[in-house]
């Protein structure tokens, strides 16, 4: 099953480079253009530069940066391989969650091979982009974030019991997520930890596109005489799917611009899949959902403004099975499908393609952008959504399926710039 293995992993040199809390940045595709400038003005070093490059002939300049970087000691690579251990802390609606993974790299696999399984659709421009990338750098800059099985849990009892000691790096982001990376360099701790992954497959749970784009740079690098052993593997973050510290976040759905929008004839026609119940105050939306999460219900808040909402609940399940005879039990399941098929798709009328482009659909993270949305005019109606279960995501993705375009968020996101992973 999978391949994992240590590394040599590249790191700032800190002494030169500057304090690691400003050489470090959130995803490159949730960053700004103002954000990028900012980072850049704290320090000219951050790995901002490498990840989300600008100019005329942006990857050429990524891949003189980085050069520039080895040269000046900015950045090193570390001696002695390692498997480096990553962990998140963090605090949601007053409670403080900690969740721990190892970063390794992985041999790349095809999909079709069920080892390296995929749960979301990828976009071509995306990919497009990682690739030119990752031909000017030959570079990892950012882990893809995987989870697998662990029913004994002794993989993270290893990493726990590896970690004890202060860790290399830490530091605690602009959300108030704090960081922390050890290094293990013992090698028949390395080459035990190695074989538990042996009968393992790993589910993606965040980058897609990074990983799609290194089985096309492998096979680039093969077709055209570059073919490296580095260049067969790919750096990952692994976690324990049944991991406490775990969390998944719902995305919310906005409808604006239908030419004709009628919030009671939807409403009537709902009532054929749903129980209905009408709700005065939008503060109770999610203790609402959560109960009907408890209860394993698919269900969902409709807001349309002012301070009331409805509750809609799936009465039979059944119903999107039948509208969806070539898809699993576990991806009829899942809420968002209920919602797009049942609602957004048979009532609406917003197909797949049109969700995809987003015209008539937008996605938002938080309840409150949602509702105000609607209250400032610019949505016709808002979806509040209970998060997707891990295990469905799991589900899903062993059935060989994939779910519809923004069904998960993995909070908190995985820093980048702690380390990284030159391939040649």
């Amino acid at each position: 099953m999978a391949e994992i293995r240590p590394f040599r992993g590249l790191r700032f040199n800190c002494e030169k480079a500057g304090k690691i809390e400003k050489l470090v940045c959130p995803p490159y595709d949730i960053i700004s253009e103002q954000q990028r400038l900012e980072y850049l003005k704290e320090n000219e070093n951050n790995i901002i530069r490498l990840e989300l490059p600008k100019g005329d002939d942006p990857y050429a300049q990524a891949g003189s940066t980085l050069e520039q970087m080895l040269s000046e000691g900015v950045l090193e690579q570390d001696e002695k391989e390692s498997v480096y251990i990553y962990e998140e802390t963090f605090t949601v609606a007053g409670v403080t969650r900690s969740f721990k993974g190892c970063i390794v790299r992985v041999k790349l696999e095809e999909f079709s091979k069920g080892i390296v399984l995929p749960h979301e659709e990828t976009l071509s421009k995306a990919k497009e982009d990682r690739f030119n990338l990752m031909k000017a750098t030959d570079c990892n800059f950012s882990q893809i974030y995987s989870l697998f099985n662990d029913p004994d849990h002794s993989v993270t009892a290893q990493l726990d019991q590896l970690s004890s000691g202060a860790p290399l790096s830490e530091l605690t982001d602009n959300e108030g997520v704090t960081h922390r990376l050890w290094a293990v360099t013992d090698e028949k701790e390395n080459e035990i930890l190695c074989k538990k992954f042996a009968d393992k497959k790993l589910y993606i749970a965040d980058g897609h596109h990074r990983y799609e784009t290194a089985l096309n740079y492998r096979n680039y690098c093969r077709e055209n005489g570059l073919a490296d052993e580095g260049r067969d593997y790919v750096m990952m973050m692994l976690v324990d799917m049944e991991h406490p510290g775990l969390l998944v976040l719902p995305t919310h759905r906005i409808v604006r611009d239908l030419e004709s929008f009628d919030s009671e004839a939807l409403l009537k026609d709902c009532a054929q899949y749903f129980d209905i119940t009408d709700h005065s105050d939008t503060s109770t939306i999610e203790a609402a959902l959560a109960a009907e999460y408890e209860k394993g219900n698919k269900a969902f808040a409709f807001y349309t403004g002012a301070d009331s909402y409805k509750l809609m609940v799936l009465r039979d399940g059944e119903v999107v099975k039948q509208l969806l005879p070539g898809k699993s039990e576990s991806y009829c399941g899942l809420d968002v499908s209920v919602l797009h098929t049942l609602v957004l798709e048979r009532i609406f009328g917003i197909d797949a393609e049109n969700m995809a482009k987003q015209i008539n659909l937008t996605y938002v993270k938080k309840t409150e952008d949602a509702l105000d949305s609607v209250r400032n005019g610019s949505a016709q109606c808002a979806f509040i959504l209970n998060p997707t279960r891990v295990e469905e995501i799991r589900d899903v993705a062993a059935a060989g399926e994939k779910m519809p375009q923004k069904s998960t968020y993995f909070y908190p996101k995985l820093i980048t710039g702690l380390v990284m992973n030159k391939l040649g």
